[in-house]
């Protein structure tokens, strides 16, 4: 029977340690996504594969993701996505395309 022992308490390090495991930010769930994406500058992923879109937080990552995923193709670091950088991929990509117009209203072209 166990009934005369002391009942345990937490000592001050085991307190100090459930405390800052419930308010450090993990990165996990709905709150870290965008740490994890890299969507704000800060954020794990720094680049990004031109290929397939795979995030990875540096050069060295990205080289063993290029290895073993497209080892058919050489790697070239500097056609890496940077996900830290200023301007977005997509408006680069949008301001030098030189194609038609998009259609106004209901895909009327204005003439």
């Amino acid at each position: 029977m166990t009934g005369k022992a002391k009942p345990k308490k937490h000592t001050a390090k085991e307190i100090a340690a459930k405390i800052d495991a419930a308010t450090t930010n993990r990165g996990g769930g709905k709150a870290g996504l965008a740490d994890r994406l890299g969507q704000e500058k800060g954020g794990h992923a720094k680049l990004a594969c031109p290929l397939c879109r795979t995030p990875a937080p540096d050069i060295k990552s990205m080289q063993i993701h290029h290895e073993a995923r497209h080892p058919k193709l050489p790697f070239e670091p500097e056609k890496l996505l940077n996900l830290h950088s200023s301007t977005p991929a997509a408006e680069v990509a949008a301001s030098t395309s030189t194609s038609k117009p998009k259609p106004g209203v209901r895909g009327s072209l204005k003439k």
